[in-house]
């Protein structure tokens, strides 16, 4: 067992099994050996078996605290929400001093958009354990969602004063973008990110931190050499593969040309799903939405992709290659078992937003699947849209984010695999305009409530009133009134054609 407990230290979750399992062969049931079995399996992503090596645990050792704990993560990670977090309740019970179930249970509460139960855990988790950063970074970034931004503030800059050279702290900081960080933030930022002692995901998210504040500062050359590393680095860590993104694309508007009537036209007409390129608006248009006293704005949901993936692994076959082979009663099954997933949305109010920009890959058999649901495709000028995710430190990888001509060829496969949905389903399917919104908010407010079957309520001209959780980078900026002058790539010049000359190859959008 010493051994053992060694090797997982040294992260060797194979010499672990070995020498549980001897352990194991001697004493079937031993509690330890079965929490350390469990550990390695974890680590090595075999999640079902550590949940079960974990909770053999458990059985033979009820009071064990940190069984509980690590129950609780394998749990979650088979997707097992609602026994997860009992575990971490009854480990938090057990040990009451102990920062790590109020850290999970806040981290997943924080997920699911809970974002005042979430602060709550996360602020225990986080006076238990003043060293533990993760804690006070993901509370840092729940206040964020919660338009506290002061708060937000303070435990990010906490953060810094234990390690100057916490990217998630100036990440957090940078994403507050309605409070540009100052000159003497922008010369402790560029001294931590020139460091050599530090591990690349600080390095990287303190480029994208580098970049934003150059840019407010209007030092456009230092900003754009900051975004380059940044994106470069991460590009290496994950490349992105566009001719096999564009192939995909072609898959699902092929596979989903034909699909069969649906059993309930009506269905899925509580949902509105917000699609498109990221940072093309999307948050505001949602916020305008949840700002209409019949709608919850549920911000960027799994759910959808989740569904299909599970339908996916069913099938043995990755989506859409099992598209054709679906009946009218497998996608009404597929679109009650995403309603049912959401249903939390409406507790309160009947309608709600799915706000995941990605989903656009879906909106293809949303016809069939949930028929009665509204889609909008929201798009903002080309050029803003692409150096605003250039800028954005994207944390799901590979991402087409990190280069100019990938980011040019993800857009003109959104834009034409959308136009292809939205003229095989004009009614449901429709396009809105960023700069219209500028233009005339109460113009484009009403196009839009009326794309969704909403009477006009004037409360959706106020749309930065509207008090929910914004659980995206845009979360400070929908909070404040409607500008005209939003966008940031003209004081670049020159510097920006070549990204200019990625889109234009492209053709007009």
């Amino acid at each position: 067992m010493q051994a053992a407990l060694q090797a997982i230290r040294r992260g060797d979750a194979g010499e672990v099994l070995r020498l549980t399992g001897e352990v194991l062969d001697l004493v079937p049931e031993h509690p330890e050996a079965l929490r350390l079995a469990g550990i390695a399996h974890a680590a090595a992503g075999r999640h079902d078996l550590a949940r079960d090596a974990l909770q053999r645990s458990h059985d033979r050792n009820p009071d064990d605290a940190l069984v509980l704990i690590d129950l609780g993560n394998a749990q979650q990670r088979c997707g097992e929400q609602d026994a997860a977090r009992a575990s971490w309740r009854k480990a938090a019970q057990l040990a009451p001093g102990h920062p790590m179930p109020p850290w999970n249970l806040g981290r997943s509460l924080q997920l699911e958009g809970r974002t005042d139960e979430a602060i709550d855990l996360l602020s225990q988790a986080a006076e238990l354990a003043p060293d533990f950063m993760p804690a006070r970074i993901l509370l840092g970034d729940a206040l964020v969602h919660a338009g506290r931004f002061d708060d937000a503030d303070t435990h990010y800059r906490q953060a810094l004063w234990h390690n100057p050279a916490c990217g998630d702290a100036w990440r957090g900081l940078a994403n507050i973008r309605t409070r540009p960080l100052s000159e003497e933030d922008r010369e402790q930022l560029a001294l931590n990110h020139g460091r050599a002692d530090i591990g690349e995901p600080d390095r990287v998210a303190m480029g994208y931190a580098l970049g934003k504040v150059c840019e407010d500062h209007g030092r456009h050359a230092e900003a754009l050499a900051a975004l380059q590393s940044a994106n470069a680095r991460l590009r290496l860590e994950a490349p992105w593969d566009a001719g096999g993104f564009s192939a995909r694309v072609d898959a699902i508007i092929a596979a989903t040309a034909r699909l069969p009537a649906p059993r309930d036209p009506s269905l899925g007409h509580e949902a509105i799903f917000i699609v498109g390129m990221p940072r093309s608006g999307s948050t505001l248009f949602e916020q305008v939405l949840a700002a209409h006293p019949q709608v919850e704005g549920a911000s960027e949901l799994p759910d959808l992709e989740y569904v299909l993936q599970a339908e996916s692994a069913r099938r043995g076959h990755p989506f859409p290659g099992w598209v054709s082979q679906a009946d009218a009663d497998d996608w009404q099954r597929l679109g009650q078992d995403y309603l049912q997933r959401t249903a939390r949305w409406r507790e309160r109010r009947p309608r709600f937003t799915d706000k995941m920009p990605e989903n656009w890959l879906y909106a293809g058999v949303l016809r069939a699947m949930l028929p009665g649901a509204t889609v909008i495709e929201t798009r903002r000028d080309r050029l803003e849209t692409a150096w605003s995710c250039y800028k954005q430190h994207f944390y799901r990888l590979p991402h087409f984010s990190c280069d100019f001509d990938h980011i040019a060829a993800f857009m003109r496969d959104c834009e034409r695999a959308m136009e292809i949905f939205r003229e095989r389903d004009p009614g449901r399917v429709h396009l809105q305009s960023y700069e219209a919104l500028q233009r005339d908010a109460e113009a484009a407010i009403r196009v839009l409530l009326d794309a969704c079957g909403l009477p006009f309520d004037a409360a959706c001209l106020r749309f930065q009133d509207a008090r929910r959780s914004v659980r995206t980078a845009s979360a400070a900026q929908v909070r404040q009134p409607l500008r005209a002058d939003t966008g940031r790539t003209a004081g670049y010049g020159p510097l920006l054609d070549p990204l200019r000359a990625a889109l234009a190859a492209i053709g007009p959008g």
